[in-house]
């Protein structure tokens, strides 16, 4: 819907709709399947993204996205045997090994937080409730 309030006018101002309505295909059968397809797979792609953001956060999204580029470019460049320079591979592998690397201390940090261990520090919390003003206000700043 907001693609159509956008580019409407966008291609009534710069004059495609002539071009729309010539197009040889515009008819097809073939053409308005694949259109179809297309459509479906691009909705269940934000679809997916948004559970994703839900289910980890809008970094780790981020980050498993430009993971997910950097390691289709580097397949499509072994897969159409194209020969890069050395500065390219460099940059590839450093995208690469830092999402990695980010992947590492989420695994590491989710390991760490378990549940039985946040119940715990809920309960350290609340057990001192004589603490002096001064010495929460300290543990508050910790």
């Amino acid at each position: 819907v907001n693609a159509c309030v956008l580019f409407l006018p966008l291609m009534v101002m710069f004059g495609e709709i002539p071009i729309v309505f010539n197009f040889q295909y515009l008819m097809s059968l073939n053409f308005w399947f694949m259109m179809t397809i297309g459509g479906i797979f691009g909705f269940a792609i934000g679809y997916v993204t948004g559970l994703q953001i839900q289910a980890t956060s809008p970094l780790t999204h981020n980050i498993s996205g430009t993971a997910k580029a950097a390691a289709q470019t580097v397949l499509a460049t072994h897969w159409f045997m194209e020969t890069k320079s050395s500065l390219w591979w460099l940059s590839n592998m450093v995208v690469l090994g830092g999402s990695l690397a980010y992947a590492r201390v989420r695994q590491l940090e989710m390991k760490n937080s378990s549940p039985a261990k946040t119940v715990n520090k809920v309960m350290e919390n609340t057990k001192d409730n004589s603490i002096s003003g001064e010495e929460e206000t300290m543990q508050k700043v910790l």
